[in-house]
């Protein structure tokens, strides 16, 4: 075949002769088309990781929400993490007793996110302070939120339960505080008497025989608000104030109201109801409550530390979020709390702190057994009983014929 023949063998194929660079020459339309169709498929990989990234956004910041209410209202989730690794590579026999707190938050921590020890593992470090900083985020949000709402409820419920002839109204804090009669009264150490003048005006006076600290339980804390004074701990951590304002956290706003009396708390119904409501309309956005979005069956010692210092704020005079008040200090205070419960002198005291959360349970959560209700049980009664005994009688007609 001569070149002239070749040349137009391959012409009628459809082929491009090269030039010298050995390029084939192709379409300026063909070329458009294969560059927009890479920039569209760069685009959907751009869109696939920017969605991926805010979900995990979202679900860190919405997991978040739970630390201040049950890990640490103060500590940095960071020191909880440099406690437990410290504990790792050193000797912790004669660790302090901030260091027994955090290494005691580390735990709940864990205990809350049950995901994040493993995810630490996981990430490098750049991705692990991300994470970090938006579980913070959610966790600074959610204290915010609780303690706009406790700045409402708390007066409703003062007003509601002491009708005070100065009531109180939820837009005005600098009404509240040692000023206010009946504020005044549960912000009061359990150790004076506020019926007393004298009792009223040193404390408003900030003398120096009546400083108010944390070094002292304030009476809203103590069931009935009333202390015996031969036993301290008789009632502490009982009152009404503190189970509503528990229930309006971690159930719901409306379920504060049932917190009278000695009945159980219905927190297990309204969980099992917020689960039927998701499942039933899992294509529409169902409002669940802190307790359900965390997985929260039981009350613990800093749950009721964290709603402790949200009701001393609702309280208090003081406007702006703060962990100082005068001589009052909140860190220590929820140290204090927290201490009670978990670094008790030993085992006769630990059954009491236990008895006193399986107490609190009770009251927000109420006595659920359904998940006790195994096979076994069920088999037992009356319902799958009557099946039986219907499937036998069928039986036994079939056998007579």
């Amino acid at each position: 075949m001569s070149v002239a023949e070749d040349d137009h063998h391959h012409a009628s194929r459809g082929f491009a002769i090269p030039d010298s660079s050995g390029v084939i020459p192709t379409s300026v339309e063909a070329r458009a088309k294969r560059r927009i169709a890479a920039l569209e498929e760069e685009l959907q990989v751009m869109k696939h990781e920017r969605g991926t990234k805010q979900r995990k956004t979202t679900y860190y910041i919405s997991q978040g929400r739970a630390v201040r209410r049950m890990v640490a209202l103060y500590a940095n989730v960071e020191d909880l993490i440099a406690e437990n690794d410290r504990r790792c590579e050193e000797d912790w026999e004669d660790s302090s007793v901030d260091q027994n707190r955090l290494q005691r938050g580390y735990h709940a921590l864990v205990s809350t996110l049950p995901w994040i020890h493993d995810k630490l593992l996981e990430l490098d470090v750049d991705d692990a302070e991300d994470m970090l900083r938006k579980i913070k985020k959610g966790a600074d949000a959610a204290r915010g939120d609780d303690t706009s709402t406790l700045k409402d409820l708390v007066a409703a419920w003062v007003n509601q339960s002491f009708h005070p002839s100065n009531l109180l109204t939820s837009h005005d804090k600098q009404s509240r505080g040692f000023s206010h009669d009946i504020c005044g009264k549960l912000l009061c150490p359990a150790e004076w008497d506020w019926s007393k003048d004298s009792v009223k005006v040193g404390i408003r006076d900030r003398s120096l025989d009546y400083i108010v600290s944390e070094n002292s339980w304030p009476l809203f804390v103590y069931e009935n608000y009333t202390i015996n004074s031969n036993n301290l701990e008789q009632g502490l951590f009982m009152s009404k104030l503190l189970v509503q304002a528990f229930k309006a956290i971690f159930t719901s706003p409306s379920s504060a109201k049932e917190a009278d009396g000695d009945g159980d708390g219905d927190g297990a119904d309204i969980l099992e109801n917020n689960r039927r409501a998701r499942r039933a309309l899992n294509q529409v956005k169902v409002k669940t409550c802190v307790a359900s979005i965390i997985n929260m069956r039981k009350v613990t010692s800093r749950s009721i530390a964290y709603v402790a210092c949200q009701v001393r704020f609702a309280l208090s005079s003081v406007s702006s979020w703060r962990t100082v008040d005068g001589d009052f200090d909140y860190v220590a205070f929820w140290n204090n709390i927290v201490d009670f419960f978990e670094n008790v002198p030993g085992p006769v005291a630990r059954q009491r702190v236990d008895t006193l959360l399986e107490w609190w349970t009770r009251k927000v959560f109420g006595k659920n057994h359904r998940e006790d209700l195994t096979p076994e049980v069920i088999s037992k009664m009356s319902v799958t009983a009557l099946a039986e005994q219907r499937k036998a009688l069928e039986d036994a007609f079939f056998d007579s014929e």
